[in-house]
């Protein structure tokens, strides 16, 4: 298909941030942004770049009542060489269809979205910021767009996706982070949408978020919904934990997201030679290894951060302080590597970095 492209007008043009180095994240959107829609027996149709601006929905839509509405996160980031890279962006495209498939929703062609994100992205190359740190993030969306009311999956959706400059997702930056191990609350439950990128699931954990904010945290790490026993993700991250000489990060049963930073992770542990599971782990052992001092580090790893340090989990009133609060050396190291490749500053031997233009 053919990708019509209506240019913004000078009038429709957004001044872009003077100074990049403060730049928050998810607050700023670029000119344009990339549009498709669906009708079922139709398919895909009308591919277009059009000036960003307001989507039009029937109060009746869908996706506002039932729920169908699927997103993905990925970046954009100006290399060393002036270049514009992406990373793992079919793996992105890859996820999105998985989830798709989980909310009843039509896949999205690879060749479609690859072809509208990076034109969407070469037509706005002016605003991917070229400051240390900070990248272009960039958020393909699913939603549901018939007009019913019924319980039933929608027979039209529109596709589209936007992008703007980011900075660091947490304020922290890479210092430590402070976690509220919640064990009230669920995020998901193994056959639920756990493992689907969808609006409910982020939806499931904003009020423990909130109150555990409000305490002073950052983020909350959930644990299974059956047992409340076994530590799964925090609410924008896959964990790792530095336990002796193992790495451990829960496996991919059904209830977390299989993050896309997490794979990278796994993959580059493994080529260092270093001992890394996939495995459950419960809070105690957590707890335990960190009170006889064999908790060595806790990250977080995702899209947003890439990794993030923990200095402080707290489980039960009791906080338990890791790597002395500081970022330990295997974060760092991870940190280091993950960002050299996607801002093109080292060889990729994964063939995960892809130069798009400048």
């Amino acid at each position: 298909m053919e990708i019509t492209i209506t240019p913004a007008s000078p009038d429709q043009l957004k001044k872009k941030p003077s100074d990049e180095s403060q730049l928050g994240f998810g607050d700023i959107f670029t000119d344009h942004l990339f549009m498709v829609n669906y009708a079922s027996g139709k398919g895909w149709f009308d591919p277009r770049i059009v000036p960003y601006g307001d989507i039009h929905l029937d109060p009746a839509a869908m996706g506002l009542h039932y729920g169908q509405e699927i997103f993905e996160g990925l970046k954009a980031y100006r290399g060393k060489d002036n270049g514009i890279y992406l990373f793992r962006a079919g793996d992105n495209c890859a996820r999105l269809n998985r989830s798709a498939k989980r909310l009843c929703m039509p896949e999205v062609a690879i060749d479609l979205f690859m072809e509208g994100m990076k034109k969407l992205i070469l037509m706005d190359k002016e605003w991917v910021p070229r400051t240390e740190g900070t990248s272009l993030y960039i958020r393909p969306t699913m939603l549901a767009t018939e007009p019913h009311l019924g319980v039933r999956p929608s027979r039209t959706y529109i596709f589209y996706i936007i992008i703007g400059p980011v900075g660091a997702y947490y304020k922290e930056g890479l210092n430590p982070v402070k976690i509220y191990v919640e064990d009230h609350y669920i995020r998901a439950a193994v056959g639920g949408t756990g493992d689907a990128k969808t609006a409910g699931n982020y939806a499931a954990s904003l009020l423990a978020t909130e109150l555990a904010m409000k305490k002073g945290f950052t983020q909350v790490l959930w644990l299974d919904a059956a047992e409340k026993k076994y530590v799964e993700e925090v609410g924008t991250m896959n964990m790792f934990f530095v336990i002796g000489d193992e790495i451990i990060t829960a496996p991919l049963n059904g209830s977390i997201l299989p993050g896309i930073t997490r794979d990278s992770v796994l993959h580059i542990l493994k080529d260092w030679g270093l001992a890394v599971s996939e495995r459950s782990l419960t809070i105690d052992e957590v707890i335990a290894a960190a009170e006889s001092g064999s908790l060595k580090e806790a990250f977080g790893t995702g899209t947003a951060a890439v990794i993030s340090p923990v200095g402080q989990i707290t489980f039960k009133g009791k906080d338990y302080v890791v790597a002395g609060g500081k970022m330990g050396d295997l974060s760092l190291r991870l940190y280091d590597e993950i960002t050299a490749l996607q801002y093109a500053g080292k060889p990729d031997p994964y063939g995960w970095v892809e130069r798009i233009g400048e």
